[in-house]
Parts: C-alpha cells; structure tokens; sequence
C-alpha cells in the first residue's frame, strides 16, 4: 500500500523556521519525483517545492515557487524514503496545510501543473504572533 506521510508541522512566530518531512512506504522514492504542495483556507492548491529523486538530478533542477524562494529549501534521502522541507523567515502567508505529492513525472509538471498520483493527508503549518 503506497502511503506517504507528513510530520514537523505546528505553530511558529513570524520570522521562524520548520522543518517538514514526508516519509513513504509501499514504494521507493528511486525515479519518483516529489513535491510539496500547500493549500490556505479559500484558496487553490499550490505547488511550492518538488524534486526529482533520480540519482542524476542535482538541487539545480529543483523547482521552488517565487513566494518561497531563499526561504526553503527542499531535500531527499533515499535511503529512508523521506524528503524535508526546510522552512525559515516563515511570513503569515505561508499558513497554509501542507502536502507531500509523488509522481513519476519532471519537477515542472508536478509543481507547476499539479500533477500527482499520491498524496499525503497534510500537516498544518500556521505562522503567527
């Protein structure tokens, strides 16, 4: 059974960081590429960070969208089928659920066009004073 599942969210003060991870079993994550997705209350889904876990990409071909560039930084290791989502200078407006997404597929398609076949349940990530 393919499950992915994401840990590390809470409540933090403006200006502070998290660290989200998402862990999968029923599959490896070799050729996978794996993004993180968020969705505020009234608004659409967002692509925010993917990655491709092929041993030939580099964190080059990392995908991060405007919103979040600087801030996070996305990383994988294989060996535990887990990848991170290093948050800092969170702002108010990444508040938001946070979900972990996998595909067979490029970071563009997935973070930029949605496309995923699994998806965790989420984790909250609420920024405030």
């Amino acid at each position: 059974q393919v499950q992915l599942v994401e840990s590390g969210g809470g409540l933090v003060e403006p200006g502070g960081s998290l660290r989200l991870s998402c862990t999968a079993s029923g599959f490896t994550l070799d050729y996978y590429t794996i993004g993180w997705f968020r969705q505020a209350p009234g608004k659409e889904r967002e692509g925010v960070s993917c990655t491709s876990t092929t041993i030939t990409s580099s964190p080059e071909s990392d995908y991060y969208a405007d919103s979040v560039k600087g801030r996070f930084t996305i990383s994988r290791d294989n060996a535990k089928s887990t990848v991170y989502l290093q948050m800092n200078s969170l702002k108010a407006e990444d508040t938001a659920v946070y979900y972990c997404a996998a595909r067979r597929t490029t970071v563009q398609a997935m973070c930029v066009q949605g496309n995923y076949d699994y998806l965790g349940q989420g984790t909250q990530v609420t920024v405030s004073s």
